[in-house]
């Protein structure tokens, strides 16, 4: 305790400045920079709208948890709730060894649960314990969901126990290896919804950092709490795809939705193929109605009557126009179908980005929001060297791409895209999927041919990517151990 008449060391938090009050100090940039990118003339809505009720209640601390006076303040540990991290020693000094005995009678704490003890000698009332998850690539989407936990247990428990405020410290700890840009994201979005669908009764929520994490938070706070209407568009293209559902709860492909009320029968096993199906006609999904004057502009461009660099300045312009709506839609059901990830690197250091043919019901799915979501997740890769490494394995009619639909792709996208793809391994391809590529890199783009490598076990890709740089989907691996014993019996029989 404080000698009587000191000045106490603990902050209210009262007297903290919340984040609606604070300045947009980088607001003019980030305007100026989006203008041109038609987000400030297209009604695009955001996920995240401007709300000035729930900026009440953020704040953006920079200083100790263990200092603030507010009903609960946030300890991140392990599993025996024994970590020694900068957070939890603050704690635990300020508590006072009471705090320990307690710890004690909790017998640890679960990754992603959430656990209450008394604030003891400290400010807070209460402590609420929680433990983030040890991140690795390869179970990113385990490791999202359980921060995700962490979060929203944590703000469950201050809405059970009716508490006015709570102060979180950034759950993953360095030594969890959880990258702090993605680890924020998760941790803004959940706290986020929950107050926009529970919170009524929380009066305050404190994000406190560090001086290495405060420049992040910083960054980010405006995409999920921004400040003004103008703040809202001009935050807008940097939003995530993957904004979870509505509850911020990252979407995990064990529980996909169901996409149409009648599917129809399909045989995931099927891997009977025809050249027709893969160089067929549009159709009457959504695709076919998007980009009706591509033909005119070609038209213009053979007559002479664009530049060059009005050439290139129409197509940036439309691309951010695709973009800026990948923004803004709710994609979350075209992330469940778990077809487009990103994993390591291959041999040369480049980002790999996997495609699964299987997980893409092309008959049954928005086609148009496959192409939001496809462009709003390569965006950022594009902007260095990358590979694609998409798996042809065990698709059938239903999983296939159309040539048209790929044509439109490649004639949207940016073309950092196209500079920057340096290979495309092409894994398990069919006699028909083979003829079908190279007719369409032959005949219908220009580029692709050198970049396609047909791959016919996963041995093969291995020498270009190690195993351990790519996160490959179980049935895949079983049916390349399934084709591999077959040769080796055909061969042991001769």
């Amino acid at each position: 305790m404080d000698p009587l008449g000191a000045r106490s060391q603990f902050v209210e938090v009262q007297t903290l400045s919340t984040w609606e009050r604070q300045p947009d100090l980088e607001g003019e940039e980030t305007e100026k920079e989006y203008t041109d990118s038609l987000v400030s003339q297209e009604a695009f809505p955001s996920p995240f709208p401007y709300r000035e009720d729930i900026n009440r209640k953020i704040v953006l601390y920079n200083g100790d948890v263990a200092l603030l006076n507010c009903t609960a303040i946030v300890n991140t540990s392990n599993e025996t709730l024994t970590d020694k991290n900068p957070i939890s020693e603050s704690i635990l000094l300020h508590a006072g060894p009471e705090l320990r005995d307690e710890l004690l009678k909790l017998n640890g704490c679960r990754t992603g649960e959430a656990k209450m003890t008394k604030g003891f000698n400290l400010a807070a009332r209460f402590i609420i314990h929680t433990v983030g998850p040890k991140y690795k690539a390869k179970y990113r989407t385990a490791a999202e969901s359980s921060l995700y936990s962490c979060y929203r247990n944590v703000m469950q428990l201050a809405k059970e126990q009716a508490m006015a405020s709570v102060a979180f410290c950034v759950v993953s700890t360095t030594k969890r290896g959880y990258a702090l840009e993605d680890a924020t994201h998760i941790a803004f979005r959940t706290v986020r919804r929950f107050l926009e669908n529970h919170g009524k009764s929380i009066e305050m929520v404190v994000f406190a950092v560090t001086d290495m994490e405060e420049p992040t938070y910083r960054k980010l706070l405006p995409l999920y709490y921004p400040r003004s209407e103008e703040e809202e568009r001009a935050s807008l293209p940097l939003i995530p795809a993957d904004i979870g559902n509505s509850e911020g709860e990252p979407v995990v492909p064990e529980r996909q939705i169901r996409i149409t009320e009648k599917p129809g029968s399909l045989e995931d096993d099927c891997e009977e193929e025809t050249l027709d199906s893969d160089l067929g006609q549009v159709g009457n999904h959504a695709f076919a109605r998007m980009e009706g004057d591509v033909d005119k502009q070609r038209k213009l461009i053979l007559q002479g009557q664009l530049s060059d660099a009005t050439i290139h300045k129409q197509h940036q312009r439309n691309y951010n126009r695709w973009l800026c709506r990948a923004r803004a839609e709710d994609l979350s059901d075209i992330a469940a179908l778990k077809a487009l990830y990103q994993t390591g690197v291959d041999m040369c250091g480049r980002t790999v980005m996997v495609l699964v043919g299987r997980n893409i019901p092309v008959t049954l799915i928005d086609m148009e929001k496959a192409l939001l979501y496809f462009i709003h997740v390569m965006d950022h890769i594009t902007v260095k060297e990358y590979a694609m490494v998409y798996f042809h394995t065990l698709t059938g009619e239903h999983n296939h791409l159309d040539s048209e639909f790929l044509k439109k792709l490649y004639e949207i996208v940016d073309a950092k895209f196209k500079k920057n793809l340096r290979a495309f391994y092409f894994v398990h391809p069919s006699f028909r999927s083979k003829v079908s590529t190279w007719f369409f890199t032959r005949f219908t783009v220009s580029g692709m041919k050198e970049k396609v490598h047909h791959v016919e076990t996963l041995q093969q890709l291995f020498t270009c990517i190690l195993p351990e740089q790519i996160d490959i989907p179980p049935f895949i691996l079983e049916y390349d151990a399934r084709v591999r014993a077959y040769k080796h019996h055909s061969v042991s029989r001769k």
